[in-house]
């Protein structure tokens, strides 16, 4: 894993060796939601934008972010474009030539933390995966907890595909297909992604041991057992005491690498817009993720800096 693999310009890359060669070689830390790190921070995410909000109005609180995640010992930054989609900016009366400046802006923002991380003196191999939220992220009305939109799986490859290239041109090391509450939009985006050369990764929001519009855990799994563009497939944005049969399915169906972040474990009230409930994270669960497959891991929404400085801890002391 060295820091000095040629990016797509030729130029030094600050990343490492690619990511699909790390995973076959040990575990992986993943960042956690930032989200909860910009709202620390002061910032106020009320808004349908969510963060994604600040890749206009305070790009560099979402380099500070990633970067407070770097320092807590992550490899892997996801970017701010959970969120972000031409749909969603369109509302906001921001066109389709700055949405696209925008995403792909995301990456780069990533990317900064991570060379501010080198001068800042970290080492350990750096990568950035850019995130792709559901369609239900767009409609900011809790219906990536959901899925079951009503649309077509054709329609929902429609929806996907001009973010993807965007992100995709923005070369970053993965595609973070993410917070997928259903197969059918899980088939749409792995539609998607055919032809634009880049490592994507899979990853469901689950209710037990289903998706969350329901359909069981290894059917929708299966839909990325032998797509070559994926090279992890798991679950995300769900209650810790989820994770360990999701790892176990993931891993028996598919035979690839896991990714697991997990929220802290409280739940999300769409119409309160914030969290409720108490956190049933400990970072001590992630050697039992790992022992079943797991090999990037991390957390999502309530799960800062500190949190993920235990995982980094608790694996690389194991």
């Amino acid at each position: 894993m060295t820091s000095d693999t040629p990016s797509p310009d030729g130029a030094p890359s600050p990343y490492g060796a690619p990511l699909a060669e790390a995973l076959a070689a040990g575990t992986v830390v993943l960042d956690g939601g930032m989200s909860n790190q910009l709202e620390s921070a002061g910032h106020d995410l009320s808004d349908e934008l969510w963060s994604a909000r600040l890749l206009a109005e305070r790009p560099e609180a979402i380099t500070e972010a990633h970067l407070a995640y770097f320092e807590a010992g992550a490899n892997v930054a996801i970017t701010s474009s959970y969120q972000a989609t031409f749909e969603g900016f369109a509302k906001r009366g921001i066109s389709h030539e700055e949405a696209a400046r925008l995403l792909a802006l995301s990456v780069e923002l990533a990317r900064e933390a991570a060379r501010q991380a080198r001068d800042k003196g970290i080492t350990q191999p750096l990568w950035v995966a850019a995130s792709v939220g559901p369609y239900g992220a767009m409609l900011a009305d809790g219906s990536e907890y959901r899925g079951r939109y009503g649309l077509s799986v054709a329609e929902l490859e429609r929806f996907h595909r001009p973010r993807l290239e965007v992100l995709a041109a923005a070369a970053p090391d993965v595609l973070a297909l993410e917070t997928v509450p259903d197969a059918d939009e899980a088939e749409a985006l792995l539609r998607a992604v055919r032809g634009l050369g880049m490592p994507v990764w899979l990853s469901y929001t689950v209710d037990g041991g289903q998706t969350r519009a329901g359909q069981p855990l290894d059917t929708a799994f299966a839909l990325a057992a032998d797509v070559d563009e994926v090279i992890a497939v798991g679950v995300n944005c769900c209650a810790p005491e989820d994770v360990d049969s999701a790892v176990a399915t993931a891993a028996r169906v598919t035979g690839k690498p896991v990714v697991v972040y997990p929220n802290s474990g409280e739940a999300w009230d769409a119409r309160a817009r914030a969290w409720k409930g108490h956190s049933s994270f400990a970072p001590e669960q992630v050697l039992g993720w790992r022992d079943s497959g797991a090999r990037l891991i991390g957390g999502c929404c309530r799960v800062g800096p500190e949190a993920v400085a235990s995982i980094a801890r608790t694996l690389r002391t194991a």
